[in-house]
């Protein structure tokens, strides 16, 4: 039967939508989360964003994207780095906050390999892919999400209770300094194990890149991590880090109080540089390549077993060279536009 579009019927029939909406999203939870929508609207960009041969970076669109990055985090934190579980995670293996809902999630996806190069197999394909195959042969299994960064707007951040790294450091005097600029947070990047390499990277930073100019971001900030939580035995990178890349005082952030570990470890002139930066993780060395300066303090993650330190990267201090790189307009790595249809006749 055709429903009029006043009719009580098509009336009826959204609630009923909304909630099955709702329920499917919120299936591994009970009761239901309510209401049943996302925070916010996240930035709606269909087109990928950047592409290297077989490899794309794209913004989640779905849940069910988001949640397919969640399990990617959940491998390499939990399953490969050996981070502790909690009980949610454990249940769902799904590495999730409450501030996933209200985050934009930068994905890298392989179109073109499927279980080469050490991709999960048949038995947990669809943890890491952007869609799993009915157990049909015509129908095509998708294309396995194989990094992920997820990224806060400020104004977001503000909505909804500030930023995740306000756990561990004291980031309001700094927005306080700079009310005419606009922050974003960058934070749970991971990628698997096969794909750690340049052309991955790259596309992350692209990615990023295009998002800051896309929402005009001034200035990014987020936590990196030195594994082990022991700061005796990292005291040659902390102090490193202290030494060399601390933030001037207009950048400086201070870890909180009751969590703040001294990286002034060792003198300046008792440091073999050239054997930090060999053990100092890829990503502090390429945020300090772009121009990123290092918060006052670290922070002991004992549930990642790690040793955070965090970065600030004022776009206006990004070194050319990379800028050049991935073009001032983000279009190095940018496919070309789809050519879309036109009507007959059309000139």
């Amino acid at each position: 039967m055709r429903l009029h579009r006043k009719s009580p019927q098509k009336i009826l029939s959204e609630p009923v939508t909304t909630m099955l909406a709702g329920a499917i999203e919120n299936a591994d939870r009970w009761p239901f989360r309510q209401p049943f929508r996302l925070p916010h609207r996240r930035t709606a960009v269909l087109e990928p964003l950047g592409k290297i041969g077989s490899l794309e970076v794209r913004l989640a669109q779905l849940p069910g994207q988001v949640r397919l990055a969640q399990r990617l985090r959940y491998h390499v934190f939990y399953e490969e780095m050996k981070a502790i579980a909690e009980a949610d995670a454990l249940r769902t293996r799904r590495d999730r906050d409450s501030f996933d809902p209200i985050c934009d999630h930068l994905l890298v996806i392989d179109r073109g390999k499927r279980r080469d190069h050490g991709v999960p197999g048949d038995q947990d394909r669809d943890r890491f892919e952007t869609g799993t195959t009915p157990r049909r042969p015509l129908f095509r299994r998708k294309a396995p999400i194989v990094g992920t960064y997820r990224m806060l707007r400020q104004e977001i951040a503000e909505l909804h209770g500030g930023f995740y790294s306000a756990g561990e450091y004291d980031i309001a005097p700094l927005i306080a300094r700079h009310p005419d600029l606009r922050f974003l947070e960058l934070g749970r990047s991971c990628v698997l194990a096969p794909y750690r390499n340049r052309r991955t990277v790259e596309l992350l930073w692209h990615g990023i890149w295009s998002y800051v100019l896309m929402h005009g971001i001034d200035v990014m900030f987020g936590c990196a991590s030195l594994d082990g939580t022991n700061p005796d035995r990292l005291a040659p990178a902390l102090s490193f880090l202290h030494h060399k890349a601390r933030a001037p005082e207009t950048w400086r952030v201070r870890a909180v109080g009751d969590r703040y570990v001294e990286m002034n470890r060792i003198p300046a002139d008792a440091i073999d540089e050239r054997a930090v930066l060999r053990q100092l993780p890829p990503l502090i060395k390429g945020y300090l390549r772009l121009g990123g300066f290092v918060a006052d303090g670290a922070v002991i993650d004992h549930q990642f077993g790690t040793t955070d330190v965090l970065i600030v990267l004022p776009v206006a201090a990004i070194n050319r060279r990379y800028v050049d790189h991935y073009g001032a307009d983000a279009g190095r790595f940018r496919p070309p536009a789809p050519i879309r249809p036109t009507a007959a006749g059309a000139t």
